[in-house]
């Protein structure tokens, strides 16, 4: 958007982002909310209102968390001992992943300084665990997900769509 188009707005209402990501708590399959993005590495910290929350995923038989995702430059360079300093400290971190940052960056840009989308756009993050990096045997190396991803994916989109199409 530049002056010269009279800073209209592209129409975004909001923007949904699914992913799988380590859990710091809880096993595969798992979900985890987040309230807020950290860089690992860095002083950048992305607090948002999630549209989503874990009443909505009560009852399906799933461990859910809410709380801060860090997000890692790689699942290689972990280290145990960082990752508990997350999760024990008041970061209250219930998983790991490797682009929530740099989409919270991108979505706060656009609708707080650039103003090229409403200020007011909705967020929506939903995660499942691939693997918990602090249990020994169910780290990424250790095998796939299998079918265990298969009901927290649709549950997450099931969320998803019904707040979008009921708003």
């Amino acid at each position: 958007i530049t002056k010269k188009n009279n800073g209209s707005l592209i129409n975004v209402d909001s923007v949904s982002i699914m992913g799988k990501a380590g859990i710091l708590e809880g096993g595969k399959g798992d979900l985890m909310i987040p309230s807020a993005h950290i860089f690992e590495g860095t002083a950048d910290n992305y607090p948002f209102k999630n549209e989503l929350c874990a009443k909505d995923f009560e009852g399906y038989g799933l461990k859910v968390f809410e709380g801060t995702m860090v997000t890692v430059l790689g699942t290689s360079l972990q280290n145990k001992d960082i990752l508990k300093f997350f999760h024990k400290s008041t970061w209250n971190v219930i998983g790991l992943e490797m682009e929530g940052v740099h989409y919270q960056k991108a979505i706060q840009s656009a609708s707080k300084i650039r103003k090229s989308i409403g200020e007011n756009v909705k967020v929506r993050y939903a995660y499942y665990a691939s693997d918990n990096p602090l249990e020994t045997g169910s780290t990424l190396a250790s095998g796939g997900l299998g079918t265990t991803g298969v009901k927290p994916t649709y549950l997450i989109t099931d969320k998803i769509l019904k707040q979008i199409f009921n708003s």
